[in-house]
């Protein structure tokens, strides 16, 4: 029942907000974290990096199905931004799934059952008040506080970017999630499709990750943090092709 797990049905949602941190690494401590078939999408080619998506969906549902029968769920992504040559030699830019987790069981399961995400269920705390929002989780060891109203928003320190618009390129998420079967030789490319997709910079005031602080990652720093509010969005169903 493998084949099950490849996307085989378009799916659809409605993006509330996406957060999204980027996070630059050192290239070589990325690498091995990737399969054979993928290139990192790197800068100055020094850094590559990891996306930390926090995302709170409405109406999560096969593509087609009504509304109403949809799900709301709040989920959290990590991801390597990467590139990878297709059979017709395009270059696809896209992201790298090293880990899901969702605020409901639901999610998971099913999630577990139509693709690769590696999801699990943690507690997830999602509040506004005035000016700032808290996501937070204690299982996940996650405290992210964003001040949604300031205006005059400086790139983080230590960042490789110069300005927001060069930041731009490495907001997630991209057009294309990719999964590899090793064995097979086989990678699964999945496709998403958004609309009004115009990024705004966001300044964080609080950032602790859990996952990544795990990885004990030693040249690494907060390159960007983009918000996107009120996107209808939906993913393909998936297309599989053999790799060499």
């Amino acid at each position: 029942m493998n084949f099950l797990k490849n996307h085989p049905f378009a799916v659809e949602t409605y993006f509330e907000n996406s957060i999204v941190l980027s996070y630059a690494i050192a290239k070589e401590e990325l690498q091995d974290l990737i399969p054979e078939c993928l290139e990192l999408d790197t800068f100055d080619d020094k850094w590559a990096f990891v996306a930390v998506a926090m995302v709170n969906t409405k109406g999560l549902r096969p593509k087609g199905i009504p509304k109403f029968l949809g799900n709301d769920f709040f989920l959290i992504g990590f991801r390597v931004f990467v590139r990878y040559t297709d059979k017709r030699g395009k270059r696809l830019r896209g992201l790298y799934i090293l880990k899901s987790e969702t605020n409901k069981k639901k999610m998971a399961f099913f999630g577990n059952i139509f693709t690769h995400y590696n999801y699990t269920t943690t507690d997830i705390s999602y509040k506004k008040e005035d000016d700032q929002l808290t996501i937070h989780s204690k299982k996940s060891g996650l405290d992210v506080v964003v001040n949604s109203t300031n205006q005059d928003i400086k790139l983080p320190a230590n960042s490789p970017f110069s300005d927001w618009k060069e930041a731009r390129r490495f907001a997630g998420p991209l057009p294309f999630t990719f999964t590899y079967n090793e064995e097979k030789k086989e990678v699964l490319i999945i496709e998403g499709v958004r609309q009004n997709w115009k990024p705004q910079p966001l300044e964080i005031q609080k950032a602790e990750v859990g996952f990544i602080e795990e990885k004990g990652f030693k040249d690494i720093h907060l390159a960007n943090a983009f918000v996107v509010s009120n996107i209808p969005y939906y993913w393909k169903k998936g297309k599989v092709e053999q790799w060499k």
